[in-house]
């Protein structure tokens, strides 16, 4: 048996004929199944011409775990024969078959986020995020820095980069969008914020890096028109100070009281009672 998926090819466009012969040797392409249980093999579903007297036959599939999948037998006869042959015997998914989902290469299934403490991911020498660092561009920050001889980067952002890093940070957690931007005041925009370190180059117009330390964006790029409430300029309605004023002691007059004797706790007193002060 032949597993696998196999693909009809025809010289031409039009569909094939179907060749009755062919059809007609249902029990034959079902014998056709060898290896596996007959108790495996289901009704027959479907009979579909692949060329000139060659025809498939499906069967439907019983084996536990390959639920909606079908047996192929594809039967062929010479030209003016009677006699039918089995060509090959595959396994195929049918429309509701229970399949892996579609290979997705590792470089493609990457995000962000992904990559951990000694992990390295190459980058693809046709990144379209890059281009050549002796190229030119339309960001005069990065022409400064490409063509600088000897010290210049061998890749650097291209167009299409820039715009795919500008979109994402836009739309993340430092864009205006973000909760804690969203519910800061209007006024509070990272934009007319003394502690915005706007970027340079292109980026400069649209993004920069917070340096609050008690902002929760501190050491971030964040867009100009993010804001939080440690903006500089929010300012609020001084609370009013109440000055404590110092305790003050009096010492100035003495009253003079009837003490009671060490331990007592009666009302009645000694006479040779010393008096104390209390001022």
């Amino acid at each position: 048996m032949t597993s696998g998926t196999r693909t009809a090819t025809r010289s031409s466009g039009r569909t094939p004929k179907l060749d009755q012969v062919c059809a007609d040797a249902v029990d034959l392409a079902r014998d056709g199944v060898d290896g596996v249980p007959p108790e495996f093999v289901g009704a027959h579903l479907d009979v579909v011409p692949e060329g000139e007297r060659i025809v498939t036959h499906q069967f439907e599939c019983l084996q536990p775990g390959y639920r909606g999948w079908r047996w192929a037998v594809t039967v062929a006869r010479v030209s003016r024969s009677k006699h039918v042959t089995i060509c090959e015997t595959a396994l195929l998914p049918g429309p509701d078959a229970l399949a892996a989902p579609p290979w997705v290469p590792w470089q493609d299934r990457l995000q962000p986020g992904d990559l951990g403490v000694g992990d390295i991911l190459p980058t693809a020498p046709d990144d379209e995020r890059l281009q050549q660092g002796y190229l030119q561009s339309d960001d005069p920050a990065v022409e400064e820095v490409a063509w600088e001889l000897g010290l210049g980067r061998p890749r650097v952002l291209s167009r299409e980069g820039r715009i795919d890093v500008a979109q994402r940070w836009y739309d993340g957690d430092n864009g205006p969008n973000a909760p804690i931007s969203v519910a800061a005041p209007n006024s509070a925009r990272c934009g007319g914020c003394g502690f915005y370190l706007p970027l340079a180059g292109a980026m400069r117009q649209l993004f920069g890096a917070c340096g609050n330390a008690y902002a929760p964006d501190d050491g971030r790029v964040v867009s100009a028109d993010h804001g939080c409430g440690a903006h500089s300029e929010v300012l609020v309605e001084p609370v009013a100070v109440v000055t404590e004023l110092p305790t003050v002691y009096d010492d100035s007059e003495v009253d003079q009281v009837q003490g009671h004797p060490q331990g007592s706790v009666t009302d009645g007193g000694t006479d040779d009672a010393e008096p104390y002060g209390h001022g």
